[in-house]
């Protein structure tokens, strides 16, 4: 499937399920190379990052079966040390088996990581960190190849620049099985790094303070396999509420943490958009009229980047002038031109983009950059008049399992 096709101006009724975690899912396969077990894994997204980072596993030498939203994965004895070109390519997430490689195998060889385009992306902060356990890197021909000195890693004190969510997971990951302690300052807080944690203690590993600046591991000799259900995923969540509210419509959004959402939440009441919480999830009620609001991304507990896109479209429905200020990534943008294909009143001046509102969207013909773009873009076409038309649709399936079955459910008019 290249392009969907949107019919836009019906408003969004019913219920919608959040799948599993993308951003959760990805790191906690990368951890099964650790155990001397199988894991099993529930509420598994059918994403195509996940067969992705499956065929990766594969590759080493693990052994894995899916079953539905279940998935088994075997761990090899003997894990291959190199994870190549043709796979970490497509997906930048698959770097996150270098740190589990190191702390089984002693070795990892990885080609440089593609994903979205949506702005650098190094992977300083990672070799920084696993440096700092005692890995020695070498950099040639677009590859990065690291080795745990004689005696394997050792534990450390490590600050990150930037609270990378990559970084941490995969210095968390490489400090498990290291001798004494690591101390990892600045670290990440997101909710994915402390399922990752929680997924990893379950198995016996000692970690303290996920989910906070500072987090303590102190290494173990093994680990073994559990059952472990992904957390839903929050960029999803964040993404209907603002379906249901772009759409003036009433949506039940199931299988949700409210409080991983808190700050999408928070920016939608400040809009005037009704939300509350329910027994099975929450509920977005659209209105006719919104109040335009300021949005900074930031590292969680902030904004979230991922979700800035989704903001802009829904924006350019309020009244008055808004200002999103994107500090995560410089390239963030590109959906902006898109946007205005479809009469959209978006200027940008380096990091910031101004949204003069409202205004009534047309369909027209638009491209997905990238996977939080095309969201945007679909979410567009949900309230514009006429068909709108996104093509590279590819990069929307890489974060949305069954978008256009769950759309329609929710009786939008949507097709291949």
């Amino acid at each position: 499937m290249e392009k969907l096709f949107i019919r836009g101006g019906r408003p969004l009724h019913g219920k919608v399920r959040v799948s599993g975690s993308k951003n959760a899912v990805l790191p906690i396969i990368a951890a099964c190379l650790l155990p001397t077990s199988p894991c099993t894994l529930e509420d598994i997204p059918g994403l195509a990052d996940v067969h992705t980072i499956c065929l990766v596993l594969q590759h080493l030498g693990a052994r894995v079966e899916r079953k539905g939203t279940t998935l088994v994965i075997h761990p090899p004895e003997k894990p291959s040390t190199e994870a190549p070109y043709e796979f970490v390519r497509q997906m930048r997430a698959s770097f996150l088996v270098m740190g589990p490689l190191l702390a089984r195998a002693g070795l990892a060889a990885i080609s440089l990581p593609g994903g979205c385009a949506i702005g650098s992306r190094p992977v300083d902060l990672h070799l920084k960190g696993l440096q700092m356990l005692g890995a020695r890197i070498e950099h040639g021909y677009g590859s990065i190849r690291a080795r745990a000195e004689k005696g394997g890693l050792r534990g450390n004190r490590i600050y990150l620049d930037f609270p990378s969510v990559g970084a941490t997971e995969n210095i968390i990951m490489a400090a498990v099985l290291a001798r004494g302690q690591t101390l990892i300052e600045n670290a990440a807080e997101e909710p994915e790094v402390v399922d990752l944690a929680n997924f990893l203690c379950a198995m016996g590993a000692k970690i303290k303070g996920a989910g906070t600046k500072v987090i303590k591991i102190t290494g173990v000799k093994e680990l073994h396999g559990v059952t472990h259900t992904v957390i839903p995923d929050r960029i999803e969540a964040g993404t209907y509420l603002v379906a249901g509210a772009i759409t003036g419509g009433n949506v039940l959004v199931e299988n949700v943490i409210a409080n991983h959402v808190k700050p999408v939440l928070a920016k939608l009441l400040e809009m005037g958009v009704t939300v509350y919480e329910e027994n099975d999830g929450l509920r977005v009620i659209g209105q006719q009229e919104y109040t335009a609001v300021d949005v900074k991304t930031m590292p969680y507990p902030g904004f979230p980047t991922d979700m800035q896109p989704q903001m802009m479209a829904l924006l350019t429905r309020a009244r008055g002038t808004a200002i999103i200020t994107e500090t995560v990534f410089e390239n963030r943008f590109m959906h902006v031109s898109e946007l205005r294909r479809m009469g959209a009143r978006i200027k940008t001046v380096g990091r910031n983009a101004v949204i003069q509102g409202p205004v009534h969207l047309s369909g027209a013909p638009v491209k997905a950059t990238d996977l939080r773009a095309g969201a945007a873009l679909v979410l567009a076409g949900l309230c514009a008049e006429g068909v709108t038309e996104v093509s590279n649709v590819h990069h929307i399936q890489r974060g949305y399992e069954h978008l256009m079955d769950k759309l329609r459910n929710l009786g939008a008019a949507i097709w291949a």
